[in-house]
């Protein structure tokens, strides 16, 4: 069963802020907040009236209006801030009671805090400082100022709370942008990884069979041509021949194609075998002559090829055997010769073109991915392939230069 993270949408969902919908001035939580506030502040003027006399109908007005407003608190905080402040303000004047009117104007403060930016809600809080010392002087009550601000260093508290709480809504909201980054990236990484795989299959896939089948084909069209052409004369020594050439062949796919079905379905064997290498060759270009083509090997130089590169190398070679064995047919003659030194190994597949007659006598139907899979192969372990007509004359020609040790393990 997969793994589902279901800590994170928990956690963004009870600590960053919800957003109510833009076309919407307020939401049900803000109502009930609202409520619960005028709740709040009712049970106050009658329970803790601070010896002040109970609110007329104007207090009891204005201390309704200080609550509901909060109603819109999210969408629009500094205005309900200034709402707060021109409420409170005329309660204040008419003697009513002093702290039934405060939870609004925290609640207030604590919004625009908590939504930030921290330099608008420590200028809102010195402006409403200023501003009540100024009307305090201005109504004569200047021996009231200093107890009033000392009194509000605890209303000061309220904002600094709500920016605590805003630098970590931003800090949760950044790990949670960051956990939803790593996990797409995760899936794009799962997702090339699976392209590359299927890529290396189609790869081996298409070397193993279409080789296979290349040289099946031709060996059939050569046991045909000794059946037909001249059958009072039968060479029976060459129909064998391509028989057991047909049957060798399809001996050797099948060992492959068991192997690499065997990777595919439980993973690697105990005893699966390294990939082949330069020591294939000779197999493959007597595979190929067994066609009639007429193959030359010739190897150069004695320097150590890492495994990937030997692979790489054996896989192109296979490739470029079975075009010039397909186009070519029995009479191609085929020169297959392969250098090392230098810190680099050079590799020519050249055919002469033989008769150039397809020997499944049938169209292609498109490109094929020969040569995109030989190219591919190259430059899985830093190489270069080059392959066109021949220059100087009739035939095609495949070169491709590998360094000795290659950084990618190429596919079997």
């Amino acid at each position: 069963m997969p793994y589902r993270d279901l800590v994170t949408p928990l956690i963004s969902r009870v600590l960053l802020p919800q957003r109510p919908p833009q076309e919407r001035w307020f939401g049900g939580q803000d109502v009930a907040v609202a409520l619960g506030v005028l709740a709040v502040q009712s049970l106050l003027c009658v329970l803790a009236p601070g010896g002040g006399r109970p609110p007329g109908p104007g207090g009891w007005a204005l201390l309704t209006g200080s609550a509901l407003v909060l109603a819109v608190r999210r969408r629009a905080p500094l205005l309900t801030v200034l709402a707060e402040v021109c409420l409170a303000g005329p309660y204040h004047a008419g003697q009513d009671p002093y702290y039934a009117v405060l939870p609004s104007g925290l609640v207030a403060l604590w919004t625009l805090a908590a939504a930030g930016p921290p330099a608008r809600s420590f200028l809102t809080l010195g402006g409403i400082l200023v501003g009540s010392a100024v009307a305090m002087l201005a109504a004569g009550r200047g021996d009231s100022v200093l107890p009033t601000l000392l009194r509000a260093g605890w209303i000061a508290d309220i904002v600094v709370f709500g920016e605590a709480v805003r630098v970590h809504r931003d800090h949760v909201a950044a790990l949670v942008d960051r956990a939803a980054r790593d996990a797409r990236a995760r899936e794009r990484e799962a997702e090339r990884r699976v392209v590359e795989e299927r890529l290396r299959i189609a790869r081996d896939l298409h070397d193993l069979l279409a080789h296979s089948i290349t040289l099946v084909g031709v060996q059939t069209s050569v046991a045909a041509h000794v059946l037909l052409a001249e059958p009072a004369r039968l060479d029976r020594a060459a129909l064998a021949r391509s028989l057991d050439g047909i049957a060798d062949t399809c001996r050797a796919a099948r060992v492959e194609l068991r192997d690499m079905l065997e990777v595919l379905r439980a993973g690697e064997p105990a005893e699966y075998g390294p990939p082949p290498g330069l020591d294939g060759l000779p197999d493959l270009v007597r595979a190929a002559g067994s066609t009639g083509a007429r193959v030359r090997l010739s190897v150069r130089g004695e320097c150590a090829v890492g495994p990937a590169v030997g692979a790489a190398a054996y896989r192109i070679v296979q490739e470029a055997l079975t075009n010039a064995v397909r186009h070519g047919g029995p009479s191609a003659e085929i020169g297959v010769t392969v250098c090392r030194g230098e810190g680099e190994l050079r590799i020519a597949v050249v055919d002469d073109g033989g008769d150039r007659v397809r020997v499944d006598n049938a169209p292609s139907g498109g490109g094929g991915y020969g040569i995109i899979g030989m190219r591919e192969r190259a430059r899985s372990v830093g190489g270069g392939l080059r392959a066109g007509p021949r220059a100087g004359g009739p035939g095609f020609a495949v070169t491709a230069v590998l360094p000795l040790t290659g950084g990618e393990v190429a596919g079997r």
